[in-house]
This record gives C-alpha cells, sequence and structure tokens, in this order.
C-alpha cells in the first residue's frame, strides 16, 4: 500500500512539473497528462510496472465518471434552438471525416476493423478545449461561436450512439449465439432497460433530489451511488460500464439540480482523467515508434487540414459567410478526449490489439498543440489569408450592394440586447436598419419587417458599402471587441461627429473601445447593478415589489 501511495505521489509531481511547462505555451493540460504517462512508462521511469492492473482500474473511473457528465450536460434544447445548421454540419464533418480517414489508413496498410476504429477516434472534436478557448475569446456568443457550441453538442450525441453501438457489439460476442436470437434478446433487454430509466427519471429521482438537495454532501454521495450504480447494472444486464454511465447521466440532464452535480463531479472526474490518461502515455515505447509516428503525423496534417476545409464547405452551403465558416471550421483541428474512450473501450472488447492507441496518442499530441493556436489566432489568420478569399470575388453571402435608403440608426448584433432596442426604435417611428451575419437571425427579421443587412462588420469592402457617415447614431450589441473596434475606426475616418454606443462585459475592454473612438459603452452586468440598486433604494422591500418585477420581466421575454 505504501508503494502504491508513493507511486502515485511520484506520478502527481511529475505531472504538475510537465503541467507548469505546458502552461507557459499556453496549451492544455490534457498534453502535460499525456507526456507524464510517457515519462513514466517503459520509455523513461517505469513507475507503472507491476500494479498495471489497479491503474487500469483507475483509467476505467475515469472513463465511467466522464461518461456520465457527457450525458449530464446533455442540452437537447440549445440542438433545437440552433436548427438543422449543426445537424448538418456536425453529421457532415463526422462522415467525412470516418470515411476518409478509414481510406487514408487503408492505403497505409491497417486491417479494415483497426482503420475504422481509428478513423472514428479521429472524428470528434474536443469540446473541453474548444469551450475553453472560445471562453478565453469571449467567443461563445459570437455567431460562429455558438453555432460551434450546436456542432460539438451533435458530435456528443454520435459519440454516445457510437458507444450504445460498442455495448451491443460486447453483448453479441459474449453471449454467442444466433443473430436473430441475439437481436430479439437485445431489444428485449433495451426496452426494459429503457423503461426502467424513464420511469426512474420522470417519477423517483426528482423526488429523492428535492429531500437530499439541502445538502451538497449527501448530494455528491448519492450522485455517485447512482452513477455507479447505474453502470453496474446495465454490466451486469450484460451492456459495458461506458453506457450505463451515458444513460445514468443523461437521466440526471433534465433536473434542476444539473448544474450543482456537475460542478461536485468534474474535480473527481479529472483527478482519474489524469491517471487514465498517464496511462495512455505510458503504453507509447521506442519499439513500436516507427510504425506509430508516420501514420500519426499523416492523421495530424488530415485533421489540421482536411477538418477545416470540410467544415468551412458546409457552413458555406448553410449561408454562412466566409469570415464565420472560416473560424467555425478552424475550431474543429484537433481530436477529442472521447478518441481514446472509443479505442480504450475497443481493445476491451477485443476488436483492436496492435499500435491504434499509440497512433491516436501522436495526434492528440500534434493536432492539440497546433489547433490551440489556431484558434487563439484565429481572427489574424483569417486576415492574413483575406486576399486569397477575395481571388474568388465578393462574398455572395453578405450584402454587397448599395443601400438606397438612409437611417437615422444602426444596430449591429441582433441578439438579445440589439433586439429590445430595436423594438424601442420601432415604437419610436425612428428610421433604423440591423448588421447581422446569423441566417437564423436574418430569417426573424426578414418576418418582422425590419430593415437589415446581412455582412460582416470585421469586412471593410462590406461596411464601405453602408451609408454608416449619413447616420446619427451606431448602437453596436455584439461581443467581439476587435470587430467593435474596426467599425469605429472606419466611422470616425468618415464622420466624427456619428455617435457610437459600444459593447463590453469587461473593464479593459470598456477603456480601450473609448481609447479607439467610442462615446458610450455599454455594460450590461454594470447596468444591472445599477437598475438592482435602483429598486432596492426606491422600492419598498416587500413581496409586492417583487411579483410586479417578476411582471414586468415576463411581459419584455414574451414581447
Amino acid at each position: 500500500m505504501d508503494s502504491v501511495f508513493i507511486q502515485i505521489s511520484v506520478l502527481l509531481a511529475i505531472t504538475t512539473v510537465i503541467a507548469f511547462v505546458v502552461r507557459l505555451f499556453r496549451q492544455p493540460l490534457i498534453i502535460a497528462y499525456i507526456f507524464a504517462g510517457i515519462a513514466s512508462g517503459p520509455l523513461l521511469l517505469n513507475l507503472l510496472e507491476g500494479d498495471h492492473h489497479m491503474y487500469q482500474a483507475f483509467a476505467q473511473f475515469g472513463v465511467v465518471l466522464l461518461l456520465f457528465i457527457i450525458g449530464l450536460n446533455l442540452n437537447f434544447r440549445h440542438l433545437k434552438s440552433i436548427g438543422k445548421v449543426s445537424m448538418i454540419t456536425g453529421v457532415g464533418q463526422v462522415l467525412f471525416t470516418g470515411s476518409i480517414g478509414t481510406l487514408i489508413l487503408w492505403i497505409l496498410g491497417f486491417g479494415w476493423l483497426s482503420a475504422l476504429y481509428v478513423a472514428v477516434a479521429i472524428t470528434f472534436s474536443s469540446t473541453i478545449i474548444i469551450m475553453k478557448l472560445l471562453s478565453d475569446k469571449k467567443d461563445t456568443e459570437t455567431t460562429y461561436g455558438r453555432y460551434t457550441i450546436g456542432l460539438m453538442l451533435v458530435q456528443d450525441i454520435i459519440a454516445v450512439l457510437i458507444m450504445i453501438g460498442l455495448g451491443m457489439f460486447a453483448i453479441q460476442h459474449a453471449e454467442g449465439g444466433g443473430v436473430t436470437n441475439t437481436i430479439v434478446w437485445l431489444v428485449a433487454k433495451i426496452s426494459a432497460i429503457i423503461v426502467l430509466f424513464v420511469g426512474l427519471s420522470k417519477y423517483v429521482l426528482p423526488r429523492v433530489l428535492d429531500r437530499i438537495s439541502n445538502s451538497s454532501e449527501l448530494l455528491f454521495i448519492f450522485t455517485l451511488a447512482w452513477c455507479f450504480g447505474a453502470a453496474s447494472l446495465l454490466r451486469w444486464a450484460g451492456f459495458s460500464l461506458e453506457i450505463g454511465a451515458i444513460i445514468a447521466g443523461i437521466s440526471l440532464s433534465s433536473s434542476p439540480y444539473q448544474l450543482e452535480i456537475a460542478s461536485r463531479i468534474k474535480p473527481l472526474r479529472d483527478f482519474f482523467l489524469v491517471l487514465f490518461f498517464i496511462v495512455l502515455g505510458s503504453e507509447m515505447g521506442l519499439s513500436n515508434f516507427s510504425e506509430v509516428f508516420v501514420p500519426g503525423i499523416i492523421l495530424s496534417l488530415f485533421i489540421l487540414i482536411g477538418n477545416p476545409i470540410v467544415l468551412y464547405i458546409l457552413f458555406r452551403w448553410c449561408k454562412f459567410t466566409r469570415r464565420n465558416s472560416f473560424l467555425a471550421g478552424l475550431t474543429a483541428a484537433q481530436v477529442s478526449e472521447f478518441g481514446f474512450v472509443i479505442l480504450f473501450t475497443g481493445r476491451q472488447i477485443g476488436h483492436i490489439q496492435g499500435t491504434e492507441i499509440p497512433i491516436f496518442t501522436v495526434v492528440a499530441i500534434t493536432t492539440i498543440f497546433l489547433s490551440s493556436y489556431l484558434i487563439t489566432y484565429s481572427e489574424r489568420i483569417y486576415e492574413w489569408l483575406l486576399p486569397v478569399f477575395r481571388w474568388f470575388g465578393p462574398d455572395k453571402y453578405r450584402q454587397s450592394t448599395k443601400p438606397v435608403k438612409k437611417y437615422d440608426v444602426w444596430v449591429v448584433g441582433y441578439h438579445r440586447i440589439g433586439r429590445k432596442i430595436v423594438e424601442t426604435l420601432r415604437a419610436m417611428k425612428t428610421r433604423h436598419a440591423v448588421i447581422d451575419f446569423d441566417p437564423h437571425v436574418v430569417k426573424k427579421l426578414r418576418a418582422d419587417n425590419t430593415p437589415f443587412y446581412f455582412g460582416d462588420i470585421a469586412d471593410i469592402e462590406f461596411l464601405e458599402g453602408l451609408p454608416l457617415g449619413s447616420s446619427t447614431m451606431i448602437v453596436m450589441t455584439i461581443p467581439s471587441i476587435d470587430d467593435q473596434i474596426n467599425l469605429i475606426k472606419h466611422v470616425k475616418k468618415i464622420n466624427a461627429k456619428v455617435l457610437i454606443i459600444a459593447n463590453s462585459y469587461q473593464a479593459p475592454d470598456t477603456r480601450l473601445l473609448y481609447e479607439y473612438g467610442a462615446d458610450f459603452v455599454m455594460m450590461p452586468h454594470a447596468l444591472g447593478g445599477h437598475w438592482m440598486a435602483a429598486i432596492l433604494r426606491d422600492r419598498a422591500w416587500n413581496k409586492r415589489t417583487l411579483a410586479s418585477l417578476r411582471a414586468e420581466q415576463e411581459l419584455a421575454g414574451n414581447a
């Protein structure tokens, strides 16, 4: 026991040191975990020798908790709100990467089953990494950011279906017998499980959670018991632990306590995932390095180049601007931690047992490292490539002709704040028009008979086609600071008297916008705080006041 404790302590110390170095290069920590595994494996320190089965069990805990949280976070409402675009791009990208990846590996001499497993593993992009980098750039509420998140959700759903399919393969392999009998027995078991878990999630779990939610410790213990209990139940029924973990998460995904549960489980998940990636990294060795390196680099180039291109084409087909299509495509130029889970499961079933995981490890390290910079500097890369895009002429999915009519107020961005401003301008009978580059928003504007121009304010050619200098005021509600600065600089050159209202969520960004010439910068959080402070100062503190505010809020939400 002491040796195990010392081993884990040394592993964590090595991982921490490598993580510090990795963070200096602004890289996701998953790379540090894999490198720590390589350093701890037979290649260097060989710390895992003798206790490999124990570490495999730890890795299994990490997989179960990861899949549980994936099921917990499946947001079908968000998928419905962004319509068919995310479905088209998500399914299209998975089919392209999976099929072409299989062909590449087959050409390289892999068997069809190994090629298929690795190709499927590389189809998925890392939701964790993409969400982190988009949040750092404050791009989660931009058009390309919202549709990229929808794309990730579609990938998660496909990944869940693949895991269920692998579980079915495992059942057929274990039970043998005729195909017909296997299918009938499988359908019967799936039907019973669906009925059981739907009933529990609808009638039992809500009541239990209501009773224990006042104790965060009890909620944490119950969640763990539910996760591992459901996984074990499905394992007893002949399915895999992974399927049980996903179903356990989905059964709690609609709970009002979903966010609290996820926040409690994530630290434990992260600890076991560290060990999971260390175990996978430890399987890299010099003996198979030559047969792993070349396929890994070829697949990495395919992901770094092929995924952005196919997503660019799909988003353009859905009538997105060049810039949005390019930025969305660039986010998917890496593989996901879920690919490790798929290959890990395939090895347990017995479908693969060669160099598939080491090859995928090379792909993961390469693509995650490079794509982090691609996402961080995506706007600069687009500006650098803009002359190439212009070879193909004007962007046909943006307004390119000069509008005949002039407007007193231009509203840039129709999402949330912009919609309320437009409603006020319409009530005031002020001549106004909206600038937006979200095709979904354009449909709403057209249905409401609101004057609009579909385009990207980062595109100088587009701005030059608009009579912005003859307006009285421009109101920007978009989150991108760089795009707002671009418009401010353009307008100030034409007519410095035009009033410009910008939008910011951070004090440093607010100061920057003022430096470039904004006349006023909205800070929604600060404005909300001032509004609440005024309510507390001027209104009575009673239920009648709060009921009145709630009625006003509901009326505004339904407007």
